[in-house]
């Protein structure tokens, strides 16, 4: 029986990595790399792997978003069709596994058990829930991570989920923080943006709801380009910012990380993908 927990980058499951890094010795640990993640997200990793004594094993390394993004014919991925979820971390999490038994730990908290993670539908992989389990909520994540003196990934800034760089989930204000913080990432997402609508003679300028809900999307961002969500800076930082001023009065004394999701839900309260984010 091969006993796995997955790795996003994010906090959650890497603090289930370090809960059951002695209560089950033998875990073997995952990460699915699409070649497209954040410096941070690589370098929090590296750390973790410190801390664990063991390596993460690297999974689709060779076959990146580049290469889907040819396979779907220049298709972006969106919450309607998220190719990139299927065959850039699924498939290969089920090939990784095989056919031989497998326990996977899945790191959903105890204050969000109605949420969905990965689970998969083959017969050979039992899913467990350990923070369920033993009623650890976001507190106790926080606090193993802390006790472990590894912390949060630095995205957490400024983004409050793991993921791709130009992940279609992200709000408005966190695609503003890329820009920032990695301006020539955010000059490749625009990049692919262009190409999808180049190649589709989508005037850039067009308004893309009525194209979006015929089920294909054309910006990573509804509703406009990365280009006109930049133009746009001044007014996202301003709402977001507003946003967190609310958050902070409404709950004093609430940590960063926390006061950043509420506003930034206030803008967009979009499920995240549940492979990604955890």
């Amino acid at each position: 029986m091969r006993h796995i927990c997955g790795i996003s980058g994010g906090k959650d499951s890497s603090a289930l990595a370090l809960y059951l890094r002695e209560q089950v010795p033998e875990m073997e640990y995952f990460f699915c790399d699409t070649g497209a993640e954040l410096p941070e997200t690589y370098e929090f990793l590296t750390r973790l792997e410190v801390i664990l004594g063991k390596p993460i094993a690297r999974l689709n390394s060779e076959r990146g978003f580049d290469h889907w993004f040819e396979v779907f014919r220049g298709a972006l991925p969106s919450p309607q069709m998220r190719w990139c979820t299927k065959v850039m971390k699924i498939k290969p999490i089920e090939a990784w596994i095989g056919d031989e038994p497998a326990v996977s730990y899945v790191a959903i908290r105890a204050d969000e058990a109605n949420r969905k993670g990965y689970i998969s539908t083959k017969p050979n992989i039992e899913s467990r829930f350990p923070f369920v389990e033993d009623a650890i909520d976001h507190d106790g994540v926080m606090k193993i991570l802390d006790d472990a003196g590894i912390g949060l990934p630095d995205y957490y800034e400024w983004r409050t989920r793991s993921g791709c760089y130009f992940c279609f989930y992200q709000r408005k204000a966190e695609w503003v923080g890329l820009a920032e913080r990695h301006p020539e990432l955010y000059e490749r997402a625009i990049a692919i943006e262009q190409k999808v609508l180049l190649d589709a003679g989508v005037d850039g300028d067009a308004d893309f709801s009525e194209r979006a809900m015929a089920g294909r999307q054309y910006t990573w961002s509804g509703g406009e380009t990365l280009v006109q969500l930049r133009d746009r800076r001044s007014d996202i930082l301003a709402k977001h910012q507003d946003a967190l001023d609310r958050a902070k009065s409404a709950r004093r004394n609430l940590p960063l990380i926390e006061m950043l999701a509420d506003a930034l839900d206030e803008d967009d309260d979009t499920d995240a993908c549940t492979v990604c984010a955890l």
